[in-house]
This record gives structure tokens, sequence and C-alpha cells, in this order.
């Protein structure tokens, strides 16, 4: 008898390909055109290096030709680097088509990759340049070729690309068909206004991909309607090469597409295409940028905000604990950081008690509701609550001794005066022990902490490092307002924060410090 079986379904166990997306960072060319923001020579290469060695983008952009002699410096150290480190080709320099001297310029810097700024919408070609596009692309290959004989690989900006297909369509396609015909190596395109509406970033892209197969195009988003991280979306969805992004989502006006944002929306939601970037170092560059340009990060940008991975509603706690039910892709932990949860009138017991078990501490359900409370009752009057805070809302609530303040400041000095260096005289008791250091430092809290550091270095113990300090100051207060000091430390691969509040901001510095003491 003969067995029938049915068919075997073939399976093809080879994985998709993943198309590649270049990712080209200009935190330090686009993102330095920030309002205040100049970075010196080494915090350049410092961001530099950390771009190609630990977040690995692919390239990145690191100056205008002729702006300063200043920024000459600046390349000339970035490109000294990475000629020796085997990353020349992946450093890009703005030009201009100014014949030779951008070219000179790139030369004298020991730059190899240019960027060159021609125009994109005939508006702009017509009213700032007031030449014909014959003119224009005259004036272009004259440079490409002049690059092209130097050894200079040449990639072309189209300015306002983004108003051209709206308003000239015929005249952008008239310079890309120009283009194909040149030795470039990519074609830059930019929203340079930051206009375009995702539905057309992904139907102007699709067009020009479609139209012209053997370019390589990148898009370059900025934000002003809040739309860049949509736009980049759409343009890599319909067929992009790659992309410009700054770190932090700096640039002029409202900024560019942030570079964190857009690596974490092409990794969960295009999963045809892949970057080389490093999730996990996305938050230690972001936060070096911070440092570096005084530019500082609100609290609730997406990755890198200091609130995107903080639970503050006690249901939402709750939930955590109950099958991960508040979860989304976006885990802190692909970033290098940890999920916390607040404490305020909205907290619940949850959040505190997730909070008590960082500490190590349990408490009764009664002891429970009465903190609970008191958190609350802060919470009401705007007072801010940290993890920190937590041991001395209890020894106040339950009117406990086991929260001892082992460390007491009990008397200092400090020093301030003109062509002399700050110093401070301190008299700490530690464990009912009295000790006494002089220290000198850069400012009178610096030198406090070199003082203090001494002596415990006498007692054999690492003091925590000081990785971020925030003074809040009511606006409009007077000479005498209240000073709040937020200080950041970092111990052990955990991060916690104290607050310090008085009318002199050295003091209250120093009350955030003894509670530091006390905590470690």
């Amino acid at each position: 008898m003969l067995t029938l079986f049915p068919p075997v379904p073939f399976i093809n166990h080879m994985a998709p390909l993943q198309r590649h997306i270049e990712i080209m960072d200009t935190t330090l060319r686009d993102g330095e055109q920030t309002s205040g923001v100049s970075f010196s020579a080494s915090e350049k290469l410092t961001i530099a290096q950390l771009l190609l060695t630990e977040v690995k983008v692919d390239r990145i952009e690191i100056a205008s030709a002729r702006v300063s002699e200043g920024e000459f410096q600046a390349v000339k150290k970035i490109t000294e680097w990475a000629a020796a480190n085997g990353f020349i080709d992946r450093v890009e320099v703005l030009t201009f088509v100014d014949g030779k001297t951008s070219i000179e310029w790139m030369l004298q810097a020991g730059a190899r990759v240019m960027n060159l700024l021609t125009k994109g919408s005939l508006n702009h070609l017509t009213h700032q340049l007031k030449k014909t596009p014959e003119q224009h692309f005259k004036e272009i290959a004259e440079v490409i070729s002049a690059a092209k004989e130097k050894g200079i690989t040449c990639n072309v900006y189209l300015e306002d690309w983004s108003n051209g297909m709206r308003h000239s369509k015929e005249y952008v396609l008239q310079y890309i068909d120009f283009l194909s015909t040149q030795p470039i190596k990519r074609v830059l395109l930019p929203d340079t206004l930051g206009v375009l509406t995702p539905a057309e970033a992904g139907t102007y892209i699709k067009e020009l991909v479609g139209r012209y197969p053997s370019l390589h195009f990148d898009f370059h988003a900025h934000n002003d309607y809040d739309l860049s991280i949509a736009n980049v979306l759409e343009a890599v969805k319909a067929g992009a090469h790659g992309l410009h992004l700054t770190i932090n989502g700096m640039g002029e006006r409202a900024g560019n597409a942030p570079l964190a944002s857009a690596i974490a929306v092409l990794n969960d939601y295009v999963k045809e295409v892949k970057t080389s970037v490093v999730e996990q170092s996305l938050y230690t560059v972001s936060k070096l940028v911070e440092t570096f340009s005084g530019f500082r990060i609100p609290a609730n940008k997406p990755v890198v905000g200091e609130n995107v991975f903080t639970q503050t509603a006690g249901i939402h706690a709750d939930g955590d604990k109950k099958n991960n039910l508040y979860y989304n892709d976006l885990m802190p932990e692909r970033f290098g950081r940890q999920r916390k949860y607040a404490l305020g009138k909205t907290s619940g017991k949850a959040n505190i008690e997730n909070n008590l078990a960082q500490l190590g501490i349990q408490l009764s359900d009664e002891d429970l509701k009465k903190v609970t409370q008191r958190i609350i009752e802060l919470g009401d009057k705007k007072e801010v609550v940290t993890q920190a805070d937590l041991p001395y809302i209890i020894s106040d609530v339950l009117d406990s001794s086991t929260i001892e303040e082992k460390v007491q400041i009990q008397n200092y000095v400090l020093t301030h005066s003109k062509s002399l260096r700050p110093s401070a005289t301190i008299q700490i008791c530690f464990d009912g022990e009295l000790f006494e250091e002089h220290a000198q430092g850069d400012g009178q809290y610096d030198a406090f902490m070199n003082a203090l550091k001494k002596i415990y270095k006498h007692k054999k113990i690492e003091l925590p490092l000081l990785t971020d300090y925030a003074v809040r100051i009511p606006p409009g207060g007077k000479t005498d307002a209240l000073c709040e000091t937020i200080i950041t430390w970092s111990q052990h691969g955990k991060e916690f924060k104290t607050r310090g509040l008085d009318s002199d901001q050295t003091v209250s510095a120093i009350k955030a410090t003894q509670k530091m003491l006390n905590i470690i």
C-alpha cells in the first residue's frame, strides 16, 4: 500500500541580508553652530576619537574650511591622529565653491575628504549667487576636478534641497543629472530649514534613489518642526544610504536629528537595515558633549535624558513588578543605563519599596505607609526627594536612631583672594575621631574637596567620583535667595545624587557632600 505524505515545505535558513546605513556624525561642524557653543581643539579631538573608536560611527564631519585659525588647528590635531590610526578617510570637512582656496586649506590641515556646499534650490541659486545653473555647474566641476587632482575625495551638499524638490524639482533633477557625470562619492541631501514632512521625505528620497540607482544619497535632517526623527525613519525606508546626525540633536535653530534617537528607531523599527553604531556608548558621549558644550540635555530627551528611564507613577512601578507591564523595547541597559523610580506625591508604595530595596532597607507595612505619606507631603510642597534622602526621611518619620550620621563636618574656613589660589581648612568628626586638613584648589569647593580627600586617604577610604554638579537658584531671586546644589556621584558603577540647601552656594555644596559621606 502506497502511503502519501504531504510535501515538506522549503525552509530558508539564510537570514535576510541587511542593508548597511552609513552614519555620519556632524556634531563638530553643524552641531557647533548651536548658539553659544564653541569647542576647543582638544575637546574636538576627544569627541572625534570617541565617535570613531567607541561609538563607531562611519564618518565624522569636523569643521568648515577657512573659518578661523583655531578651527584650522583643531582639524590638524584630528587629521594627524586619524592618519596615524587608519581613520583619515572617515574625517570630512565642509568646503565651498571657491576655486582652489578650500582645497589648499584642506591640504594644509591634512584632511582628505571634502563635503562641497552647493545650491540645491533654484531660489538659493538665483537670489544668493545670482547665477544660472550652467554657471554654477561649471564652477562646481572645476572644484571637483581640482580636488581629484590633489587626491581629495568629494561629496556634494545640495543646500536647501528640500525646498528645491518642493518648488524647483526640474532644477534639482538637472543638477543631479550633472553630478552623475562627475567623480564624486556621495550626494548629500539636507533639509536645510527643517521644513519636510515625513511623507515628503519618503517620497523625494524614493524618487531620487529610483532615478539614480548608482548614486549614494545621504539625508541630513533638521528639527524645526520636531519631525527630524520621523523624517529620518521615512528617508531610510525610502532607500537613503546614509544619515547625518548630531549628539544630543545639537545644531542651528532647533538643531539636527539626534544620533541616539535615530539609532534606537532604526534598530527597533527598520529590521532590514543595520548600522555600525554601538548603542551602549551613546549615553557616555552624550554626557561628554553636554559637559564640553555647556548645552544641557533636556531631562525628558529620549534615550539620553535624565528622566527617560524613570518611573514616577506608583501604578507603573507596581506594573513593572507584575510581568513588566510598563516596559517597552527601549530598555535602559541597551544604553548602559538603569531604570529608576522617582519619589514624589505620585510615587505610591511600589516606587518607595524599589528604592528601599536598592539601599538594602526593609520596613514593615505600617512603617512603609508612614514614610510614603511623608514623601507625598514633601511632593505637595514641590520638594524634590531622592533615593539618598530616604534614610533621613525614615529617621525623621520613625524617630529612629538606626540612621546615624557617622560623619559630621564640624568647622571649615574657606578663603578666596585676588591673585591667590582659593584654600580651605576643614575639621571633620569621623566616628567620634576629629581630623583637620588644609588644601588649595581651583575654587573654594575644589579646595574643600582636596582637603577632604587628604582625610579620607588617612582612613584608606576612596571617595566617589563627582560626575555632575548643578545649581538651582529661584528665577528673580534676591542675593540672599536659597540656593540648591545637586551633586551626582559615581561609585562602584552606580550613580546617586545628594542635595544641599543654603543661601551660600559653596555651603549648599558642602551640605550635599556631607550627605554623600554618610551614605558611603
